[in-house]
């Protein structure tokens, strides 16, 4: 939410670049500012984020704070991601949906790019990408991907409602789920196992490297009360799983998988609707699907539960290639995802995580 100032009392603001070694003292204030920007805030913006992904990823991360008379009026977080395969990337941030510029005023908006194009070019990255939701004008963001959108669904106040507001098809999947015998369990480390264990396989099958554990554990140390898994099994088998995320208002779901054979069982239907029945129960307004292409069968998937796009534009600063050179769907990944939808799951849970981290 941006609160222009008036042009007749300009603000004076320093802009300072954070390490890694000087979050700690910042966390607190970064998370008030974050809180207080807009109504509803998903965790996904939360500054710890920056610790979870240098623990469990290891990448070196940065906050760029905006500070006016010992106030802060402005946070880009920025994670460097570097790999001898692909290359170097400054993102804010990797794995998440949304994130980018919080500032209180568009030349704080300004002066927040400006310092995070200089760090993008001291660090001799290809890109800097900037997660936003709402373009923002300067004149080193020079290209957009808006390709995908957010899936979003206001939440009712009883789970009654959010019943009653699904399709009779939807409600039926439901059914058929809940008649299967599944069980469904919630939890946080004791889940963690089995919830890999799903999100391996799926992820094998879909072409895709699988992040490792450490990024899990680190996201569920860093936000005991609001980070949880839902575990679904088949007797003692795991066959569907999600990490949900409670923000400020917003529930989040960055990571849901459940295994392939059980797709005619209606698993996945039946893990959804306890997701949003939690996230009813917590009291929260949206419920946050993620990102998808329109008209994708994630899309539709999405959007049968009665959730609306929202659009999202990933701004660069690009100082080498092309801002597309390392979305999956560039045509030069093809053969390679098919390469790795043959190997054994074994394998890919090994060399997975090693790939992933260095992709932004």
């Amino acid at each position: 939410m941006i609160r222009l100032l008036s042009p007749a009392t300009p603000p004076t603001f320093a802009t300072v670049v954070h390490p890694r070694s000087a979050l700690a003292e910042r966390i607190a204030d970064l998370t008030a500012f974050v809180r207080a920007s807009a109504p509803a805030v998903a965790l996904s913006k939360h500054p710890s984020w920056l610790n979870v992904l240098q623990s469990g990823l290891g990448h070196e991360v940065y906050a760029i704070e905006a500070v006016a008379h010992g106030r802060t009026v402005g946070f880009l977080p920025l994670a460097f991601v570097s790999s001898m395969l692909f290359g170097r990337f400054l993102v804010s941030l990797p794995y998440l949906n949304t994130n980018g510029v919080i500032a209180e005023a568009a030349d704080v908006q300004t002066e927040l790019i400006s310092r995070a194009t200089t760090l993008a070019d001291e660090l001799n990255v290809r890109y800097l990408e900037l997660r936003h939701e709402t373009p923002i004008a300067h004149p080193s963001l020079t290209a957009t991907l808006a390709s995908k959108v957010h899936l979003r669904l206001p939440l009712p106040r009883t789970e009654e409602q959010l019943w009653k507001g699904f399709k009779s098809k939807v409600r039926n999947q439901v059914r058929k789920g809940e008649k299967a015998g599944f069980s469904v369990s919630w939890g946080a480390e004791e889940c963690l196992d089995g919830f890999h264990d799903v999100l391996c396989e799926n992820m094998r099958d879909l072409g895709s490297p699988v992040y490792g554990t450490e990024l899990f554990s680190a996201i569920l140390s860093a936000f005991p009360t609001e980070a949880e898994i839902c575990l679904v099994r088949d007797g003692a088998k795991p066959v569907a799983a999600a990490l949900l995320l409670h923000g400020w208002g917003v529930t989040e779901v960055p990571t849901a998988s459940s295994l392939k054979d059980y797709n005619p069982s209606n698993v996945n239907m039946l893990m959804y609707h306890h997701l949003l029945r939690r996230a009813v129960e917590r009291k929260q307004r949206v419920f946050d699907f993620g990102r998808s292409t329109p008209d994708s069968g994630t899309y539709k998937f999405k959007k049968q539960w009665g959730a609306t796009p929202h659009a999202a534009h990933w701004q660069y600063c690009v100082l080498h290639g092309t801002a597309g050179d390392m979305r999956p769907d560039h045509p030069r990944y093809q053969r390679a995802i098919r390469f790795w939808q043959r190997l054994p799951v074994s394998i890919t849970r090994r060399v997975g995580p090693l790939i992933v981290r260095g992709i932004p």
